[in-house]
């Protein structure tokens, strides 16, 4: 007797940092409810290797993300994804090109669980008040029977910090966020003195950040004598195992603050006007947010008080 091939599952999740760790939690839904299924990713190269480690997957697609005039890459996507025999897609990506995807596809079209008009299971976000994304997906996939998707479970994720030398007591201070949206950075000094009270207060903070960060984590670790300055030096995976360890954390609205609160350190992330914590927030067990015109506007004072465990 021929074995029946399992149902096969799409998921589309392309980018950023912040938004992929944010669905982790809805992976880990698909994955529960599909138990016999194969489940395949479709994504961008940066996140590959987390997507693998995650167990949520049978197999990981990267997309090349054609530009509308590259035919023959739209082409190559369509036979591969018209060819994997797919009964039901995700489309966590919820945007114009996932949809395009959609469109992509020959008829019959599998089951789709996205936003896209013409969808078998069809999201449309109410009106109203600004909600979470994860509160969106949850609802996304309730359409298709998936139950509610809890926290993320980063425990996927390893490192070996022996090489950094850790102290016993640390706060983590995620300084940067993207080059081209300064508006999203707390002022370099006010870190300074943040850091400097930590020092006060016994825990060491360790100053995280990517290259295109240097200078700036340079100059507060200069002002802050004690902090260390680990810019560059930690993977997406040490992100998240020194996030188990810390006594706290402190950033802006970026990539990594997401990974750190996941794992479980309790995390304040600040906001400009230039983002929406109500819809963006980082998910975690303790998170709390600040949020204000111009981060310029923000006092250290404010941001003392606000610390997870401060009254």
């Amino acid at each position: 007797m021929t074995k029946q091939r399992p149902q096969q599952i799409l998921v589309i999740k392309l980018s950023a940092l912040g938004d992929f760790i944010l669905s982790i939690a809805s992976f880990q839904a698909i994955r529960a409810h599909h138990r016999e299924a194969e489940i395949t990713l479709l994504t961008t190269r940066p996140y590959r290797a987390m997507a693998e480690a995650s167990g949520c997957f049978n197999s990981v697609w990267i997309d090349k993300r054609p530009a509308w005039w590259q035919l023959g890459g739209w082409l190559a996507l369509k036979r591969r994804m018209a060819g994997g025999g797919f009964a039901r897609v995700y489309d966590l990506q919820r945007s114009d090109r996932s949809g395009g995807y959609f469109r992509l596809l020959p008829s019959p079209k599998p089951e789709w669980v996205g936003t896209v008009a013409g969808a078998s299971h069809r999201y449309v976000m109410p009106g109203g008040p600004a909600r979470h994304i994860c509160e969106r997906e949850a609802d996304q996939l309730a359409l298709a029977g998936v139950p509610r998707p809890g926290l993320p479970d980063l425990s996927f994720l390893t490192a070996d910090l022996t090489p950094l030398d850790l102290p016993p007591d640390y706060t983590l201070l995620v300084p940067g966020g993207s080059a081209h949206r300064p508006g999203k950075r707390w002022p370099a000094e006010r870190y300074a003195a943040l850091a400097r009270h930590l020092l006060d207060q016994g825990s060491i903070p360790l100053l995280l950040g990517a290259a295109a960060e240097q200078t700036e984590i340079a100059a507060i670790a200069e002002a802050a004598p004690g902090a260390r300055d680990l810019c560059g030096r930690t993977s997406l995976e040490a992100l998240t195992a020194l996030g188990r360890g810390a006594r706290l954390a402190v950033g802006n609205d970026t990539g990594p603050m997401h990974m750190i609160a996941a794992a479980g350190a309790p995390s304040l992330v600040l906001y400009s006007m230039e983002s929406d914590p109500a819809k963006i927030a980082p998910r975690g067990p303790v998170v709390k947010t600040l949020r204000r015109e111009s981060l310029s506007d923000l006092t250290l004072e404010e941001v003392l008080t606000a610390l997870p465990g401060e009254t």
